[in-house]
């Protein structure tokens, strides 16, 4: 009998899909703890709602990049308001993935070449610095690009 439950359990869909699902799980995990989101997720879960003006872009047609170059195309949505900066993953990217509230104070703002592109990079948290990296695009859309230091009054 025991074998017969056994076998149903191995040979069926059920036992492929719950597999499929667990290395989803596992996988959005590791990128999170890869990306440096859960590090940000332990003190900048989003718990209010932007208030003031917001600019929002995301998630389809940009790519965010994160720790160690870690690529999130057409997954993220940002959104920056009077108060802070917004991101979200899309819902099946969730896993590991809370939404974020980023007070302007926590955010560092510079830009930085790769290539020919050029970024602008967000430094995510005074004590974590997880670098973000946005397109100067996405950054327009955003409006953000008027906080980013002129670098030729920096030393």
């Amino acid at each position: 009998m025991q074998d017969d439950i056994n076998n149903f359990i191995v040979n069926t869909p059920y036992a492929y899909a719950a597999f499929f699902v667990a290395m989803w799980c596992l996988v959005c995990l590791a990128i999170s703890l890869l990306s440096g989101w859960s590090s940000l997720s332990r003190r900048f879960k989003q718990e209010a709602e932007p208030y003031g003006e917001t600019h929002s872009v995301g998630p389809f047609f940009y790519t965010v990049y994160t720790r160690f170059w870690s690529h999130y195309g057409s997954v993220i949505r940002m959104t920056a308001a009077e108060d802070a900066l917004y991101l979200s993953a899309l819902f099946l990217f969730r896993i590991g993935h809370p939404p974020l509230r980023i007070p302007w104070n926590e955010i560092k703002l510079s830009r930085t070449r790769r290539l020919w592109l050029r970024y602008v990079v967000l430094t995510l948290g005074n004590q974590e610095r997880i670098p973000v990296r946005i397109s100067e695009r996405m950054a327009r859309n955003l409006g953000i690009l008027d906080r980013i230091p002129d670098e030729s009054t920096s030393d």
